[in-house]
């Protein structure tokens, strides 16, 4: 895979002109650094596209559009995309696989392979999208991105993953964190929500009172140090989904949320933030 120039420095290779690209596999581990056995941070799923800023040793870090997370990806399964390619997408109204899995046919190779809820469908019309020069067939269920829904669809996105298991890093029903679960399903529904939870935390309006919280809302929980570190979905009757362990529903008030097994709490209320 050829590259354009670029300058050494001490990480790797800056590079001079922006290079782009898009995952074209089912699922791609993002990592904290450039290393197979480094710590995974994100995922990437078909279809979603970033930049590059670096190269290392047979790695690239990129910043991923949607939230513009930045982290590393091995090249092996980078797909080189155009710059006018990667404009075009910046500007498209962005389609959405949501079924659990769904089987998308690269109709370039005539072979089939599962993608999964959340993927992007670049360009797609009537059944088809495109990467570049490869065009795909998809019979499954959509929905556009730009539309926003309301409470109840957002809960009932949510309650599609309960006991997904949990995963750092990861953002499907095959394992997710915390925060991966709220972007996740807020995505499906219209919004855009950073990464992380205390990204997440910044965004929205504060409300004073638990008992103002309404089902749609953000619940943020922080540690001793303070540091806002889960994230859950608040729903009706003072219930709150959330992915801890698996994704679950629990109890919670104006102390934070109660383990229904365990019988205490097991994260303390910090803030709730409305964002729809």
């Amino acid at each position: 895979m050829q590259y354009g120039a670029s300058t050494c420095s001490a990480t790797g290779f800056k590079l001079k002109k922006m290079q782009y690209g898009i995952c074209s596999l089912s699922l791609v581990p993002c990592r904290k650094e450039p290393s197979n056995t480094a710590e995974m941070v994100t995922q990437l799923l078909f279809g979603e596209h970033y930049n590059i800023i670096e190269e290392v040793d047979g790695w690239i870090k990129i910043i991923i559009s949607f939230d513009k997370y930045d982290c590393w990806i091995n090249i092996k399964q980078h797909t080189k995309i155009s710059e006018a390619a990667f404009k075009l997408l910046e500007i498209q109204q962005a389609v959405l696989n949501t079924d659990l899995t769904a089987s998308i046919r690269n109709k370039n190779t005539q072979q089939s392979f599962p993608i999964l809820m959340g993927s992007t469908l670049p360009g797609y019309i009537n059944k088809e999208c495109k990467i570049e020069n490869t065009n795909y067939f998809f019979e499954g269920n959509i929905t556009t991105a730009a539309t926003k829904k309301n409470a109840e669809q957002i809960l009932k996105t949510a309650n599609l993953f309960l006991n997904a298991p949990y995963l750092w890093g990861g953002k499907t029903f095959f394992g997710l964190d915390c925060s991966g679960f709220t972007q996740m399903v807020f995505k499906l529904n219209g919004y855009k929500l950073p990464r992380d939870a205390w990204q997440q935390a910044e965004t929205g309006h504060p409300l004073s009172f638990v008992e103002e919280a309404q089902p749609g809302d953000l619940a943020f929980f922080d540690n001793e140090e303070g540091k806002i570190v889960h994230v859950g979905i608040v729903l009706e009757n003072q219930q709150i989904i959330h992915a801890s362990g698996q994704v679950r529903i629990d109890k919670f008030d104006h102390y934070g949320i109660f383990h229904s097994e365990n019988k205490k709490y097991s994260h303390m209320l910090r803030v709730i933030k409305r964002v729809i």
